[in-house]
Parts: structure tokens; sequence; C-alpha cells
């Protein structure tokens, strides 16, 4: 089968802005201090990886496979808490999808300092977490609501923060840029 690579459409940036250090959630911070080897600093940063079309293919490999792997179930009906971060085995919600998703990039060669959690604001408002793939051609993102990898900026999403490239402990604020439609709720 022939692979095409995605090309970034011209008017819209394919590269995340980012803003600024900022609060990790939560989760991520137990995450860390539980898998401390998990949050060391991965040194400099060697700018977005070049996307080959064996890249390609591993990255919609893994988002597919996880995807169709792992059962979606909130963290209270899996755990009983509102919030756990972790690798999921049968079932998980959308942070766990996306440790499992950054591991397994990881072990098919993909530098950590490419593959960032980032956290998201859904249409209705409610958060989410997708993985970024960084690469030459854009931000792509990794989504357990979706088997298509698709840019950042072609979502739907409200993008907020992310991981930052040399150090996955830290965050970094988003600039989204984009124009966001306003509604407004009659009385």
């Amino acid at each position: 089968m022939n692979i095409v690579l995605p090309q970034p459409a011209a008017a819209i940036p394919p590269i995340m802005r980012i803003a600024g250090l900022t609060n990790p959630p939560i989760g991520h911070y137990e995450f860390c201090k539980a898998n401390p080897s998990e949050c060391k600093p991965n040194g400099a940063d060697a700018g977005p990886m070049t996307l080959t079309e064996q890249r390609w293919r591993s990255i919609l490999d893994v988002n597919y496979t996880v995807n169709a792997e792992i059962t979606p179930m909130t963290d209270m009906e899996i755990y009983g808490v509102e919030e756990y971060w972790t690798y999921p085995t049968t079932a998980g919600d959308c942070e766990d999808f996306v440790l499992e998703k950054r591991k397994r990039l990881i072990e098919r060669g993909f530098s950590p300092s490419n593959l960032l959690i980032t956290v998201v604001l859904q249409p209705n408002g409610d958060g989410h977490a997708v993985l970024t793939v960084r690469t030459d051609r854009g931000d792509f993102v990794l989504d357990n609501m979706r088997n298509k990898v698709m840019l950042w900026s072609e979502t739907e999403y409200t993008y907020l923060k992310r991981q930052a490239s040399n150090n996955p402990a830290r965050w970094m604020k988003i600039q989204d840029g984009r124009t966001v439609a306003v509604g407004s709720v009659g009385q």
C-alpha cells in the first residue's frame, strides 16, 4: 500500500506557537511522582523530526491500534477517583491513551522531544488530552476519539498547553492563534 504524506494548508500555521511556562495538569504531576524516569529532562531540543513515509505509517498504525485495543472509560469508572494517569491495560481515559501511544512511538525510535502530551478543550468545553507529534510538516494530533491523524490546526479543539520539548515534566502555554467562533446563549 502506498502511503501519501500529508501536506499542511498554506493559510494555517502547521506548528503550534508556545507562549511560556504554565503549571502541569495535576494528573501528570502525580504520574511523574510515581514514574520519575518518564519525566526527566531529555536534553536539548533537536527540533521537529523529518516526517518520512515509514514514520507516518508508524504514527497511523499506533494511533489506530491503541484506539482499537483500549476501551474508553473514565478514571472514576476504573479507579474510583476523578483523575489518575497511567498506562492502560484494557481500558483508560484520554490521557491513558496518550501515554500508551507515546510509549509505543518511543519504542519505535521516535524522540520523546517530539511526542508531547497536550491539553485541549473540546467544542463543548470539556477538557481532553491528545498526543502531539512534532514534524517538519507540522504538529499532528493522535486522538482516542478519532482514528484519523490530523494537523492540530485542522481539529475543532482549543489548544491550552503541552509538555516542553526538552523536559516532559515542564509544561508550556499554547497560543492557539486560530479564529474561534464565539456563540452566545439567548435568555
